[in-house]
């Protein structure tokens, strides 16, 4: 479903209050069914199951793109200043899915602010630069989308950045539309990225609205197409971490070990007739329901349609069984 750039379709600027949203009723801005919930597949109907807790399931077939956590500079600013790019380099490597949602947690349910979630992060990581002058009157403005994960991950490159000399300042600039030609032009020095949904945006401004996808599930094979892009663009990339924020389909704990699931492919194999939640255009996006039936052989019986802040709540409250949510968020469950 995330084939646009980051400003996301399914309102990635609200998934983080998933946990903290209350559900509205059918008919009142909760949920709408919207086809028959019978099974034909022969397999169980698995009834929704309420719980606390929501547990991703593994997208074991590659159904998303590989939108990971990618530090991408100025090419000027990695030219003069390479230590920027070994700086943040690290960064990635001490940063997976599950240190993600730490992350967002800390911020968006335990309302700390970035800066300092950022800081406990870089010591916790022991980050800081081995040289502390490197960087000694060199001026640097690190920028930030406008949400919570965005600028707390700005925060954490700015505090690296700072720990080598620099004088880097995080500074939440807006949608890429925004900060993407800042960047470019050297305003900004560096931004937070995520591979699949850059390489999307660049091949579009190179290659046309309609140019095939070069992103793909696979990281690896993404940031390959995405690095000539990049420079073609006055950019460079540093190396993709482990954490990643996309699509992702939740179901409670206990639904999880009701019916032993741990991927998509299990759900697919043990239920028949789920019922999805998810937004409006659910069922007539590839990432969303299409994909679940079409890479899966997933049967859904009934759709509900709900804001995107509500689908975690909905899931939680056992009004469906699996719901769309993304895989940084702070509410899940990261098997602590």
């Amino acid at each position: 479903m995330r084939t646009s750039p980051r400003t996301r379709t399914l309102g990635v600027l609200a998934a983080a209050v998933l946990a903290l949203s209350a559900c509205g009723t059918p008919g009142s801005g909760g949920g709408q069914a919207e086809s028959d919930p019978t099974s034909a597949s022969g397999l169980p109907a698995c009834e929704p199951v309420a719980g606390e807790t929501l547990v991703v399931l593994e997208d074991d077939q590659g159904l998303q793109n590989a939108d990971n956590v990618i530090p991408a500079v100025n090419a000027q600013v990695a030219s003069d200043h390479p230590q920027v790019v070994e700086l943040l380099d690290a960064v990635s490597e001490a940063l997976d899915t599950d240190r993600l949602i730490q992350l967002n947690r800390a911020v968006d349910v335990d309302r700390r602010t970035s800066s300092e979630v950022a800081a406990e992060f870089v010591t916790d990581e022991s980050l800081e630069s081995p040289d502390p002058a490197v960087g000694t009157g060199t001026s640097l403005t690190v920028g930030a989308a406008n949400f919570s994960e965005s600028i707390t991950l700005a925060e954490i490159y700015a505090q690296v950045l700072r720990s080598a000399g620099f004088d880097a300042q995080a500074q939440t600039i807006g949608a890429r539309e925004t900060y993407l030609p800042a960047l470019q032009s050297g305003e900004i020095a560096v931004v937070p990225e995520y591979a699949a949904t850059l390489v999307t945006y660049l091949n579009a401004q190179a290659n046309g609205a309609d140019a095939p996808s070069v992103a793909s599930s696979d990281v690896d094979e993404t940031v390959a197409a995405l690095v000539p892009l990049a420079e073609q663009s006055g950019l460079v990339v540093g190396v993709a971490s482990a954490a990643q924020d996309q699509n992702a389909f939740a179901v409670t704990a206990e639904f999880a070990a009701e019916h032993d699931l741990t991927t998509l492919s299990d759900l697919a194999a043990s239920c028949g007739g789920v019922v999805l939640a998810g937004p409006p255009e659910c069922p007539e996006r590839p990432f969303c329901q299409i994909g679940l039936e079409e890479t899966y052989g997933l049967e859904v019986g009934e759709f509900k349609s709900y804001d995107f802040a509500l689908i975690g709540q909905a899931v939680r409250q056992g009004d469906a069984a699996v719901g769309l949510v993304t895989s940084s968020d702070g509410s899940l469950s990261t098997g602590d």
